[in-house]
């Protein structure tokens, strides 16, 4: 009778016990499904351009386009500012999304707030964050703000409020020495994330802006909720404690050098050598072959990378990089897209989606090529040719790649130097298996990334 007493004390103990690591486990998932950063810690961020997505241009016309942006294998919508966009100066007929007349407010040519709180919950329903572009540096000129609080602009020495930088005719410069701005936008902020339950931000030039603004606000957005803050920068002492991601802009603009044959293999090596000096791990550094300026601006990536686009689409996901796509570049967009006008983007099938979607499971699936300190860090791969061949290895416990890129319009033979490695990579592009023995020819632009 003793011993079936202590067998069953050990019983209800085991049960006991089961339950409530059961209830730990559950508690661990909640938190991490609440922390943004874990929750991205495998994403791709979707840059929507709204006006120009749809013929209507409306929230509700984007919202059908959800579940096809949800196959496609997309974690995170950037949506491009929804506010009321200013008349006084505008450029074009439409004007700018960066030229805000008021930030608790809903262009009434994209919908309403109803529709915007029904975006945000069916991005959340489909197992998407959404993070909102946020302008704090300037205003449209007729903002209320210029009339009720002046104070709150930067004005020259003869009291004229002034632009922040001359070709910026349709907007005026905030002056974030005065602490009723500071406070006015801090409530701004809030008050998407507290009514509308927006996952966090995209900051428009958030270096114009001073980092104690950006450090105080989000601590006012943390008292709602955990957010999300992409600063469109690459400054490191945005990240203390104000930013989780930034613009990998440098790499951008290397890869671009690279397409026109002015730089090589060599700069991308270089660039990361000095990146673990300048970012920690943590941080998650965004990398993208278009998104709106670019695209508008500079050119299509069939304009910049004419006979590079597919590989490089293909590096920002293998290097250790958080990858973007722009609106439209799953279906080919081959325009610029017009910046002041109404100007849609046409939708059709692509082979870039098939690519998208490709690079996106394997993403999800592989944690060496996860974001920031929860992927692996690169390890660049020595092979017979410095210039055209960069190659690189990513590790995150048993999970490891190898990744090869041809950066020319030449066919090349590599062969790998000083790199020994048991595991045979099999080319998630192709029936190619290679080991750290073996040769691989690579076409023109050609690449391999093998897992």
């Amino acid at each position: 009778m003793k011993n079936l007493l202590i067998m069953s004390m050990i019983s209800l103990a085991f049960i006991f016990g089961g339950c409530n690591q059961a209830k730990k486990n559950e508690v661990a998932a909640q938190a991490a499904k609440s922390d943004p950063i874990e929750q991205s810690k495998s994403a791709t961020i979707y840059e929507v351009n709204l006006r120009q997505y749809t013929p209507e241009g409306t929230i509700n016309a984007f919202i059908k386009h959800i579940p096809r942006l949800k196959a496609l294998g997309v974690d995170i919508l950037w949506i491009m500012p929804i506010h009321p966009i200013g008349e006084k100066n505008r450029k074009g007929s439409k004007g700018s999304y960066y030229a805000v007349k008021d930030y608790k407010a809903v262009n009434p040519e994209f919908g309403t707030k109803e529709d915007f709180k029904k975006l945000v919950e069916t991005a959340h329903e489909n197992g998407m964050m959404l993070i909102l572009d946020w302008v704090a540096n300037h205003t449209a000129w007729d903002n209320p703000w210029i009339e009720s609080n002046p104070e709150w602009y930067t004005q020259d020495s003869t009291g004229k409020i002034i632009a922040p930088v001359d070709d910026w005719t349709d907007v005026a410069d905030l002056n974030y020495d005065n602490e009723g701005l500071r406070a006015a936008m801090t409530d701004a902020l809030v008050y998407w994330v507290k009514e509308f339950n927006i996952d966090g931000y995209r900051c428009d030039v958030a270096s114009m802006v001073p980092n104690d603004f950006w450090e105080s606000a989000r601590d006012a957005m943390e008292k709602v909720k955990p957010v999300f803050m992409l600063a469109e920068a690459e400054e490191p002492k945005l990240h203390k404690k104000a930013f989780d991601a930034n613009y990998a802009w440098e790499l951008h603009h290397i890869m671009n050098e690279i397409s026109k044959g002015k730089q090589n293999a060599n700069h991308l090596r270089k660039y990361f050598k000095k990146e673990p000096t300048r970012f920690a791990d943590s941080i998650y550094r965004m990398g993208f072959t278009s998104n709106h300026d670019e695209n508008s601006w500079n050119g299509t990536v069939y304009e910049r990378m004419p006979n590079s686009y597919k590989t490089f689409a293909v590096f920002t996901y293998a290097a250790p990089t958080f990858p973007l796509i722009y609106s439209g570049q799953e279906a080919g967009l081959d325009k610029r897209l017009k910046f002041f006008e109404k100007d849609t983007i046409e939708w059709k099938e692509n082979e870039m989606a098939v690519l998208y979607k490709q690079l996106n499971d394997v993403k999800h699936k592989t944690p060496a090529l996860w974001n920031g300190r929860y992927g692996g860090a690169i390890d660049t791969v020595k092979t017979n040719n410095s210039k055209k061949i960069f190659a690189f290895t990513r590790q995150k416990d048993d999970s490891k790649i190898l990744a090869v890129f041809n950066f020319s319009d030449k066919e090349v033979e590599v062969q790998f130097k000083d790199f020994k490695c048991e595991k045979t990579f099999a080319d998630i592009f192709s029936d190619k298996k290679i080991t750290s023995k073996d040769k691989l020819k690579l076409e023109p632009w050609g690449y391999f990334l093998g897992l």
